[in-house]
């Protein structure tokens, strides 16, 4: 005898389908999570870049240092930076006829959410030599 709820019935349990749809649940998590990792590493690499470009603009703005140091801050297209220097020895008596030097430290940095991050270079640059009136 068969009748409508033989024991040969095809088809899925509640308790398998209920099994199936939480791994189908776990596997979709995993693949947001990853998804969303990947997006926010594309923007904080975006941000490194441009910072990298504000950085370099700083750097070739100038060629030299004036003698009495430089010691500037501002903000540009979202990003705060700062340039300072400070006069150059290197621990022994330099060659009179050698142009000093000075230390210039650049920083550049932004928020990113609720934490600032920044980037930093330092560099050496020559003093600028006075500008004698008439010569």
């Amino acid at each position: 005898m068969s009748g409508p709820l033989s024991h040969h019935s095809r088809g899925f349990s509640l308790l398998e389908l209920l099994v199936a749809i939480a791994i189908m649940g776990m596997a979709m998590g995993l693949l947001y999570r990853a998804s969303g990792g990947s997006a926010r590493s594309v923007g904080q690499a975006e941000a490194y870049q441009r910072a990298a470009v504000v950085l370099e603009s700083l750097l070739s703005a100038r060629d030299a240092v004036p003698d009495i140091g430089v010691n500037e801050s501002g903000r540009s297209a979202g990003y705060e930076w700062a340039v300072r220097s400070e006069p150059w020895t290197q621990g022994g008596g330099l060659d009179p006829r050698a142009v000093p030097l000075h230390r210039v430290f650049m920083t550049v940095r932004w928020l990113d959410g609720e934490r600032w991050l920044s980037l930093d270079a330092v560099t050496l640059l020559p003093q600028r030599k006075p500008v004698v009136p008439g010569g």
